[in-house]
């Protein structure tokens, strides 16, 4: 993967929320993050609104 450009990492980003958000509806909860035990364990540092939810701004801090 060290040949990715910046627009492709970004696309694959955007590929693993998309998996992530089961339910479509545009962010990450706390249940569909339990999938990912690093996920998990990090969600309360990247949720900086503290909704209990990750939209794709606070999932492109992730790093998993």
């Amino acid at each position: 993967m060290a040949g990715l450009s910046m627009v492709s990492a970004s696309a694959l980003a955007g590929d693993d929320f998309a998996k992530l958000d089961t339910d479509g509806n545009g962010s990450i909860s706390v249940t569909e993050a339990s999938v990912s035990a690093s996920l998990s364990e990090q969600f309360a540092d990247l949720d900086v609104n503290a909704d209990g939810e990750l939209s794709k701004s606070e999932y492109a801090n992730y790093e998993g």
